[in-house]
């Protein structure tokens, strides 16, 4: 695996792989990866011949009381991480070569980046959608491939890839969890042990909700009261928001139709760490009422 920090070699390696015929899979990253992280890079293999995958520890998509001096990195173990899922780049600018002396291009999205995630934290989707924006026109890629865990973002990314006509396919990735149902995560590493034992609550909880779905019901509020009271069992969880809601474009209903697709949405907080899960489902067509 290569190391690529400049833009420029990137852009030209791009360059010469297209015209070998190739096709290039990018898998963007914010480092200290983890099973889910490469689990996409497993994904974007069989997708591409060529796969680059990007670190980049993003400012513009952090506020300014949020954790990005002391977000998790460490590049020699996510190397060799990438190098063991035979990930053929890994492009690793430094925050001067993405944002230079000067640089005064911004994204602003409307719509679906202003809800949920975006309400907690109202900058973070147009600071994600520049920095994929570069990574497309510096990789080049064909396809790039992102996990479920960040749902809102993924439709963020699909909104942006369709409004600006970006000739990409965006492939989303299964969540992978830890043993006790936790969602993986980067910042998962800021918990304690017990803090850990706790949070694995989240996925109780969507587990529940899924149950009752699966039993008939198709009440929003009833769904959404189902994982607060599980969530609200561990008294050291502090919910964020949890919200249940369309899949295709986060569209709330009084009650969902037999067949639609829905997506439960949780963000909440175990001590100093903010956790964010989903679960999709598919309203059942039987009716049980």
């Amino acid at each position: 695996m290569k190391v690529i920090n400049k833009i420029s070699d990137m852009q030209r390696i791009a360059c010469e792989v297209h015209s070998q015929g190739k096709t290039i899979a990018v898998v963007p990253t914010m480092g200290y990866l983890h099973e889910g992280h490469l689990s996409l890079v497993r994904i974007a293999r069989d997708l591409a011949d060529i796969v680059v995958t990007t670190i980049f520890v993003n400012p513009k998509q952090f506020a300014p009381n949020e954790d990005f001096e002391r977000y998790p990195r460490d590049f020699e173990r996510d190397k060799s991480l990438l190098e063991s899922v035979n990930s053929d780049y890994l492009f690793y600018p430094e925050i001067n070569e993405i944002y230079p002396t000067g640089y005064s291009t911004f994204i602003q999205m409307q719509g679906i980046t202003k809800i949920f995630e975006g309400e907690s934290r109202p900058t973070h989707f147009d600071g994600v959608a520049l920095v994929v924006l570069k990574l497309f026109n510096i990789t080049k890629a064909d396809v790039a491939v992102f996990g479920q865990k960040d749902f809102q973002q993924t439709l963020v990314i699909k909104q942006l890839v369709k409004d600006l006509n970006i000739d990409i396919k965006i492939v989303v990735a299964p969540i992978v969890r830890e043993a006790n149902g936790l969602a993986m995560s980067s910042r998962n590493r800021y918990l304690s042990d017990k803090e850990r034992e706790n949070a694995s609550i989240i996925f109780i909880a969507l587990e529940e909700a899924k149950r009752a779905i699966a039993s008939g019901e198709r009440r929003r509020k009833i769904i959404n009261s189902i994982i607060i009271s599980t969530l609200r069992s561990v008294p050291e969880i502090k919910i964020d928001y949890v919200h249940t809601v369309k899949a295709h474009n986060l569209e709330l209903a009084d009650e969902f139709l037999p067949g639609e697709e829905i997506v439960m949405l949780i963000a909440c907080w175990m001590g100093r760490t903010r956790l964010i899960d989903n679960s999709t489902t598919k309203i059942p067509i039987n009716e049980f009422h």
